[in-house]
């Protein structure tokens, strides 16, 4: 399985090698996945093209909202570790590490996503800012204390989850953002 340890954006897994880069923790032991190798229901939570925060409220048939593990602002660049919970028991359900270009958002926008309260994508549809989102790839991970503390999972059982890219409708990047399922 491959490491992450370079912190550059051309690294796997990027936004979240760049998140361990910054901290003493090794990255966890990942395998990049076709879709199809994908078991369901993650392969149906993780293979499309939408956001991830009405897939995962469809899903879990209620709100979400987010609690950040750890955030550091490099001028433009906001990079976020975020817990996704559902509302109605604060289940985790998500385990996620993005890199937002805060240039690219109105002043109200770029407020609601500092606040660290509110879901991405929810921040979107409230704003109404048109963009596309694309999955980047799948893999499957053996979660470190990290990721299994945040999403209550026990460590070194097999997670899966995604790599994706937000875009504007000129193609910049609004957000990448790799996210992490819990076993379900």
């Amino acid at each position: 399985m491959p490491d992450a340890s370079d912190g550059s954006s051309d690294a796997p897994l990027f936004p979240l090698s760049e998140c361990y880069a910054r901290t003493h923790l090794a990255f966890p032991k990942f395998e990049r996945l076709p879709a199809d190798q994908v078991p369901e229901p993650y392969r149906t939570l993780l293979a499309h093209d939408n956001d991830m925060t009405p897939t995962l409220e469809h899903f879990h048939g209620g709100e979400i909202y987010i609690h950040a593990l750890r955030s550091e602002r490099r001028s433009n660049e906001y990079f976020r570790e975020v817990v996704l919970h559902r509302s109605e028991d604060d289940l985790p359900i998500e385990f996620g590490a993005n890199c937002i270009d805060l240039s690219l958002f109105t002043l109200e926008a770029r407020w609601m996503i500092l606040q660290e309260k509110v879901p991405l994508g929810r921040i979107l549809k409230y704003h109404q800012i048109k963009h596309s989102t694309r999955a980047l790839g799948f893999f499957r991970i053996e979660p470190d204390e990290l990721i299994a503390g945040a999403l209550k999972s026990v460590p070194r059982v097999p997670l899966y989850g995604r790599q994706a890219l937000l875009s504007d409708l000129q193609g910049r990047p609004l957000s990448r953002v790799v996210e992490v399922l819990p076993v379900l």
